[in-house]
């Protein structure tokens, strides 16, 4: 069955709560959620706590709340950017017992052979906000992320307005298919538009902030500071690129762009460093996780949106996108509520010392 993207999907939570036993509250060492160990388990594996702070801070209470929920037990652990680490976890996950396997993959090729190893054990596999290319995984649950570049895109195209500009790409890691995607719809947006000029463009492996501004530097050199716009990949690259600005003073002067809506990013935003930022709500991609999870875990195929293509393996893959939302210094006030609700970042995180100002010019407000 077909859903409308970017709708909430907690509501199917509460049918497969009938349907599925609860779980105890052995977390395996990583964090766990559940109930009394009578039903079936989930693994779910985050890739690490470098390429942006989501991870922890969004993604793990999200999920933990939402397998609370559904009174299903959640073992949740993180690879530590790792590619044998996750290997190793997946190994133990499979060994305990989960019913379904979930992955944020550290590339293609790792956690295509996880996906092996659990179909070879009986486990079923789920992708969580990455695709595996070449992978096996039941469905995936994500955002559209060729919407996240188109986002970023039109963000850049509106702070820099008209006249002839030299653009710099700072992409995602070339081993996540999701940084392909970011790419593609900001080229998507910007490319037919003749008077940007594409000066430099480079993936950042790992999606590492040191890594950016050494590359980012460099491009900026190589170019003699000609640059009008940045378009970075998340708001990790973005505080990268805005440092190496600040040391030329051209900090907010130079458009940069973002995704996650970090606390860092969207003080960026307020500061007038940074130009825009991508909010994807961690709760409703949990809450998407944890019903198709529940779907599979009760032998059931998951409801899902549409499909993307896994060039890879040449098939389509179910999916669950859901929709991304830019926030600007024109909306950051009628979209942070959103933000704070979700539950990663809070008013006193955003509001604090010499951002309290910020936010009271701007119009956010405790909520």
């Amino acid at each position: 069955m077909m859903r409308r993207q970017g709708v909430i999907i907690a509501a199917g939570l509460g049918l497969a709560l009938s349907l599925t036993a609860c779980g105890d509250d052995d977390n395996g060492g990583g964090g766990g959620s559940g109930g009394d160990g009578g039903g079936p388990s989930v693994g779910i594996i985050l890739p690490d706590t470098e390429s942006s702070v989501r991870w922890e801070s969004a993604d793990r209470p999200a999920l933990e709340a939402a397998f609370d929920e559904a009174g299903m037990e959640a073992t949740i652990q993180n690879a530590e950017g790792d590619r044998e680490r996750m290997a190793q976890i997946a190994d133990q996950m499979i060994a305990s017992g989960v019913a379904v396997l979930a992955i944020v993959n550290l590339s293609d090729a790792s956690g295509a052979a996880i996906h092996e190893e659990a179909a070879a054990q009986g486990v079923v596999t789920l992708d969580y906000d990455r695709l595996t290319l070449g992978g096996s995984a039941e469905a995936y649950i994500s955002y559209d992320n060729v919407r996240v570049g188109e986002l970023q895109g039109e963000g850049l195209a509106g702070c820099l307005g008209d006249g002839q500009q030299n653009i710099v790409y700072l992409n995602g890691s070339p081993d996540d298919s999701n940084a392909t995607s970011f790419a593609q719809g900001a080229h998507n947006v910007l490319d037919p538009m003749t008077n940007y000029q594409v000066v430099g463009e480079q993936a950042v492996p790992g999606w590492d902030g040191g890594e950016a501004s050494t590359i980012f530097e460099q491009l900026y050199t190589r170019n003699r500071g000609n640059v009008d716009g940045v378009l970075a990949a998340n708001d990790t690259l973005a505080a990268s690129a805005i440092g190496v600005l600040e040391e030329d003073g051209r900090a907010g002067e130079v458009p940069v762009t973002g995704q996650d809506a970090t606390v860092q990013g969207l003080q960026n935003i307020l500061a007038g460093r940074q130009c825009m930022t991508v909010f994807k709500s961690a709760t409703q991609e949990a809450q998407a996780l944890a019903e198709a999870a529940i779907a599979l875990a009760n032998g059931d195929e998951p409801e899902t949106t549409g499909t993307v293509e896994d060039t890879e393996a040449g098939r389509d893959v179910p999916a669950i996108l859901l929709e991304p939302v830019s926030i600007t210094a024109d909306n950051i006030a009628e979209e942070i509520g959103a933000v704070f609700e979700d539950g990663g970042v809070t008013y006193d995180d955003v509001c604090s010392g010499e951002y309290a100002a910020m936010c009271e010019e701007a119009g956010v407000t405790q909520p």
